[in-house]
């Protein structure tokens, strides 16, 4: 049984009229009559009473005929919904991200809109460290990856990045550190004999490399006073009095009370990275191109 059967069956039923039905479907009427036969012959039922003034239907296409409509209505489904998907218009979406990514405006920005314009579209957000999200990537369990890395992060030849953004780092204690209450921005320097929270591995992954390479080259090795594994953390431990850390910019949004942020003397980046296979999702394209557009809003 071809759709078309079924379609053909449709405007007969509603039409009553093997001419008009033809008209409609801009065939004419012996082919339309042998197709409807041919249908009968393949259901062992006949469809229709006919006499040379009138169609009716038969107890047995009365009934076939609410079944047909509904596959038809359902191929159409399945039809419009692959479109769909060839489009990035649905499907699903595996996301991962930094701790900070959701603070970095142009990233919250793309997915307000990617949310909205694409509701059809399985969101899938995870939040995984650099190597980690890395590792997601190449073996697809997501198709885009948003890590900080302080220079262009090392990745399998199939995977490509593109920078999203550079910020500054700042430096983040309770109000009543000295180095709070000093008129002069701090150096990186002025941290030698503070104890340090720091994030802890893997989600220290690239940073702290980077940070203890800027101690050595201020002659130090950095005391750390604890590591922790998440943002909450982090802070909490700071408010606490275990000791500064650092943090990018855009997390300086989170408002604690007892904690201040202070920009670096001289300055302190770190950059965001899109990263993802070089044979994308349509999906996976759709929400490249908003996170891009995002950047220029």
């Amino acid at each position: 049984m071809e759709l078309r059967h079924l379609r053909y069956f449709l405007f007969v039923a509603e039409e009553r009229h093997f001419g008009r039905a033809a008209a409609r479907l801009g065939i004419s009427q012996p082919p339309l009559s042998q197709q409807i036969r041919m249908l009968e012959q393949e259901l062992g039922a006949r469809l229709f009473d006919r006499t040379s003034r009138r169609v009716q239907l038969t107890e047995a296409g009365r009934l076939f005929l609410p079944e047909a409509r509904a596959t038809l209505e359902q191929s159409e489904r399945a039809a419009e919904i692959a479109r769909r998907a060839h489009r990035g218009e649905a499907g699903r979406l595996g996301l991962a991200f930094t701790v900070s990514g959701p603070f970095v405006p142009q990233v919250a920005r793309a997915l307000y809109s990617f949310r909205h314009s694409h509701p059809d579209v399985e969101l899938v957000l995870r939040e995984l460290s650099r190597d980690e999200q890395i590792e997601a990537v190449r073996t697809q369990e997501v198709d885009i990856g948003i890590v900080r890395d302080f220079e262009r992060p090392v990745l399998p030849a199939d995977m490509v990045c593109r920078c999203l953004l550079t910020e500054d780092l700042v430096l983040t204690l309770r109000s009543d550190h000295p180095l709070a209450r000093r008129s002069a921005d701090p150096d990186v320097a002025d941290l030698a004999q503070e104890p340090l929270v720091l994030y802890g591995a893997p989600n220290g992954a690239g940073f702290n490399e980077h940070f203890f390479a800027l101690c050595a080259e201020a002659g130090f090795v950095p005391q750390i006073a604890h590591e922790a594994q998440s943002l909450a953390t982090l802070l909490g431990l700071v408010a606490a009095g275990f000791g500064p850390t650092i943090i990018a910019r855009s997390m300086a949004r989170l408002h604690v009370d007892t904690l201040v942020n202070r920009p670096f003397a001289t300055p302190v980046t770190s950059s965001l990275w899109l990263i993802h296979n070089r044979v994308l999702s349509a999906v996976g394209d759709a929400f490249r191109r908003t996170i891009l557009e995002a950047d220029t809003t």
